[in-house]
């Protein structure tokens, strides 16, 4: 997930009562919610594919989280002692209760990170095998919208706290309400009309007084409604694979020859009933959509052939370059196609990760492009 969502889960666990348990247990909260993504720190000493070999690596583990969580808390209590020191004054912290809360939200954050489709290694060292929830996008305005309520609530308490989620609300309306990104979202004109109402409706909370009233149980209920939300999708995701599965299986049924190997149907932004869906045969990678309130497949189906022939000595010929070792250790449905097989100009091998785009196509990490040396004879391929 966005380091936002991990910032409001930490902030609200703290609100729901970590942050009595020591002084200084809320910003650990904080930190510890976020402390996984310091593996970032590779892009100081290597490039964007060091960045995806060690991304969500052993920070994000089992063994790197409990390393984490009882690393930060000694920090920060060894820290106070410190500073008690150069101030003349006795420590305030307690390690005991900051232990407590860092283990809870360090916890956090490999469990959101498995909700959605970029999948997470949570047996490294021993085990580099990728785990997916598939159910949340890795960003999710919704649940900005309940964590982050349920945080104005309970800590807008002075000038300067209204002034930072008064600046937080409005960056965020401002991505979702006129950011060139709007148009990504499904019915945009609906989700914004949505959104600014919630706004308003929990500046009307915060003026009545409803801190004063429920206090910690706003946390509570926060976190109530991300499960309750975690459980719908999970109900969502359960069709939607249902529906993939025999959209798959139509797909093949004229071709002959092929069966699915593995399937997955992955979530949409700020779409419950819409979903991708790649699956993997003996012979090709096909992705389409999956509409639960309608046809399945929705739209196109693309397919791409298994590498072979002069693709595959292509592929070969780059396997040990360090981009590509990177990417293929983390693509979960890699593609690959050439470009400009009859050299006219230079031919490359495109490679992508289905899930998320084609060959081709720039996304970054999710896609690469490399020269190769030109084949014999032209490539005939297709989708």
């Amino acid at each position: 997930m966005d380091n936002l969502t991990h910032s409001l889960v930490g902030l609200t666990a703290a609100k729901a009562g970590l942050e009595r348990l020591s002084p200084g247990a809320t910003m650990l909260c904080l930190v510890a919610a976020n402390a996984p993504d310091a593996d970032v720190v590779v892009l100081l000493f290597g490039d964007r594919w060091d960045a995806l070999t060690y991304h969500r690596g052993i920070t994000h583990a089992l063994v790197g989280t409990v390393f984490l969580a009882a690393v930060l808390p000694l920090l920060f209590y060894f820290g106070d002692r410190a500073w008690a020191r150069v101030r003349r004054r006795p420590p305030k912290t307690n390690f005991r209760g900051l232990l407590i809360a860092s283990v809870i939200a360090s916890a956090t954050h490999p469990l959101l990170d498995w909700t959605n489709s970029y999948g997470i290694r949570f047996l490294l060292p021993w085990s580099s095998r990728w785990s997916y929830g598939d159910l949340v996008f890795i960003v999710d305005p919704l649940l900005w919208m309940v964590l982050g309520g349920a945080a104005f609530l309970l800590t807008s308490k002075t000038k300067t706290s209204k002034f930072i989620w008064a600046t937080i609300a409005a960056g965020i309306t401002c991505l979702i309400v006129v950011s060139p990104r709007t148009g990504q979202l499904p019915r945009p004109g609906l989700i914004a009309a949505l959104w600014i109402s919630a706004v308003l409706v929990f500046v009307v909370l915060y003026m009545t007084g409803v801190r004063e009233r429920w206090g910690s149980r706003i946390a509570f209920a926060a976190f109530a409604l991300v499960l309750a939300y975690w459980g719908g999708l999970a109900l969502a995701h359960g069709r939607a694979l249902a529906r993939g599965t025999a959209a798959a299986e139509t797909i093949l049924w004229p071709t002959g020859g092929e069966s699915v190997l593995r399937l997955a149907v992955m979530p949409t932004l700020a779409n419950p009933l819409r979903w991708d869906c790649v699956f993997e045969t003996q012979k090709a990678t096909y992705r389409f959509s999956v509409r639960l309130n309608g046809d399945a497949p929705a739209g196109r189906v693309i397919r791409y052939p298994k590498p072979s022939g002069e693709l595959a000595q292509a592929l070969q010929e780059v396997s040990q370059q360090k981009p590509t070792r990177a990417f293929l250790g983390f693509a979960r449905f890699p593609v690959a196609r050439l470009e400009d097989p009859d050299c006219v100009s230079q031919t490359f091998i495109q490679l992508a990760d289905l899930r998320y785009t084609e060959p081709g196509a720039s996304r970054g990490n999710f896609a690469l492009q490399l020269p190769v040396d030109c084949p014999n004879e032209s490539y005939v391929g297709g989708r």
